[in-house]
């Protein structure tokens, strides 16, 4: 192993963020490498219609003390701010409640501005990646990505979901008679899970509500995304009794949501003589899977890189 050559990274999202940014504070060359046009993987805030909207991840929660002290820099910074810890809870019958838990953050500029903080002044080369790179890697992504890559121990499944944008002609037809405040989970519907209130969320009451779909109904449309928006439109104004949308935008996420956990933070092997390692946020041996165990993930996988080539 050489520790002259540069540790590269694939994959610009959270973990690989954090890892890339972990291993360049403590001198350590790093090269990321992301097929997308910007670095957020599934943190990922797309300018739809002159606004950013979260069409990923839809808030972020702190239990990490490490990750803690990075979310009260943004916070003090204008780039998070703390946003609800009651959810509603909807049932496919119209019935509800609402659920209180941790604090959920938002951001006024989309998570994906988050991502971009924390790798500075670290650029991100546009390349699709399909074997490994030669020196020390990093593959930071889902496993059925990673393993397309490399090894995987023991992969983890991810389930499908399509986030459906949807756009009202006003504040009032969007949200005036909502059964939720800020978003709710929606229970035992066949084809949608989640809804958010984006302009609740981002800070700025536009009338975007924010859909995910059920893991079953975005298995069927991976194939033409905007086919699932009339099954949303229907789900949406039934279950909540608004006006149909004026405008919608669908973006599918083959794989969103882990379906189990790794039972270790990371993953870190030496291959053919170099170090190849894992991350991300199915790497987490506590909890369910999220943006903060995402950011322990690289954190953490960094400073086994780092002891390693020591």
């Amino acid at each position: 192993m050489s520790t002259d050559q540069p540790v590269t990274i694939v994959g610009a999202g959270m973990s690989g963020a954090s890892c890339a940014a972990a291993l360049a504070a403590a001198g350590v060359a790093v090269r990321v490498l992301d097929r997308g046009r910007a670095p957020g993987g599934r943190m990922a805030s797309p300018e739809l219609r002159g606004r950013r909207v979260d069409v990923g991840a839809g808030y972020f929660t702190v239990r990490d003390e490490g990750f803690d002290a990075v979310v009260r820099r943004w916070q003090a910074a204008g780039l998070a701010r703390e946003w609800t810890d009651t959810f509603g809870v909807l049932g496919a019958d119209g019935g509800s409640r609402t659920s209180t838990g941790p604090m959920r953050w938002a951001t006024p500029g989309g998570l994906r501005s988050l991502v971009r903080d924390v790798l500075g002044d670290i650029e991100v080369t546009t390349v699709d990646v399909d074997d490994l790179p030669d020196g020390d890697v990093v593959i930071a992504m889902p496993d059925p990505q990673a393993a397309r890559i490399t090894s995987v121990p023991d992969p983890v499944e991810y389930e499908a979901v399509i986030a459906v944008v949807c756009e009202f002609d006003s504040r009032t037809s969007a949200s005036a008679a909502l059964p939720f405040v800020d978003a709710a989970f929606v229970n035992d519907h066949p084809d949608i899970a989640f809804i958010a209130d984006d302009g609740a969320r981002r800070g700025d009451n536009v009338p975007v509500l924010v859909v995910h779909t059920t893991g079953d109904r975005a298995a069927r449309h991976l194939d033409d995304p905007d086919s699932v928006v009339p099954f949303v439109t229907e789900a949406v104004t039934g279950v909540l009794g608004v006006d149909a949308p004026i405008w919608t935008h669908a973006h599918r996420w083959t794989f969103a949501k882990p379906s189990d956990q790794h039972d270790a933070s990371h993953h870190l092997a030496t291959v053919d003589g170099r170090l190849v390692g894992l991350a991300g946020d199915q790497w987490c041996p506590q909890g369910s899977p999220r943006v903060e165990s995402a950011w322990r993930s690289g954190a953490d996988l960094a400073a086994a890189i780092i002891a390693a080539r020591r």
